[in-house]
């Protein structure tokens, strides 16, 4: 039976049977990968907590005719202890952990750069560097502009206007004009689109700042992100809809 090594991260487990689980990881070099861990749930399976949620890593992975089975697993980041610790962290990993799950759909596709902002995003959370709701939207802008959905902040996508482009636009992919908004564009402020346009870059030098944004522009902010990650998934994201409730 052919194998293979390489290290990812648990984005979420499925119950299979008695004893086993269908674990889905993200990895480096294999993309997102689908494998039974046996006997995972016993008390004493040498598996332990390594294939939890959040949990990084090494996994030699034996091929199957339908799903792969882990061989081995040997912890690299433990990024789950401090993340499970605290709800707030935890939540806003949920959603990160469920927008990596639904971006990436083709399993064995080499996903690199995805897999290096989502270990970053985690270790980040987990160290608590910046405000977990804060990661977690830069995460969720930052992984759909890496996957090809960047929206346009400087300039009408439309007309190119850069004067007055005071309407947002999810399904036109920016920023509008006044004179070519679309009916469902909505007025967004300024801070509103300075906090968006450092959430893609990941400019920690503005978002560490977020205290000092107007409420509404914040409010905006989020929802923004909410509906754009809901749109270019085509699907909601139910974490970050559960942080809104």
């Amino acid at each position: 039976m052919a194998t293979y090594r390489d290290e990812g991260v648990v984005l979420g487990t499925v119950k299979l049977g008695e004893a086993d689980r269908i674990i889905t990881l993200l990895t480096k070099r294999h993309g997102k990968i689908r494998a039974v861990a046996k006997g995972v749930r016993r008390t004493k399976s040498k598996f332990g907590a390594r294939l939890e949620p959040f949990m990084r890593a090494d996994v030699l992975v034996a091929q199957g005719r339908s799903l792969d089975r882990i061989a081995q697993a040997a912890s690299i980041a433990t990024y789950a202890d401090p993340i499970c610790a605290d709800y707030d962290s935890y939540a806003n990993g949920a959603v990160i952990l469920e927008t990596m799950d639904k971006l990436v759909s083709t399993e064995h596709e080499s996903a690199t750069e995805q897999y290096g902002l989502l270990i970053a995003a985690l270790a980040s959370l987990a160290q608590g560097r910046h405000q977990a709701h804060v990661i977690s939207a830069s995460y969720v802008m930052r992984a759909l502009a890496l996957a090809g959905w960047l929206p346009r902040l400087d300039a009408c996508v439309v007309c190119g206007a850069r004067e007055d482009i005071d309407f947002f636009s999810v399904p036109a992919g920016g920023v509008m004009c006044v004179n070519d908004r679309t009916p469902e564009a909505r007025r967004v402020s300024a801070p509103c689109r300075g906090l968006i346009a450092a959430l893609v870059a990941g400019d920690w030098s503005v978002l560490d700042a977020i205290g000092d944004v107007e409420e509404v522009g914040l409010r905006q902010c989020d929802r923004i992100v909410e509906e754009w990650g809901e749109y270019y998934l085509e699907r909601p994201i139910r974490s970050l809809r559960l942080l809104d409730s």
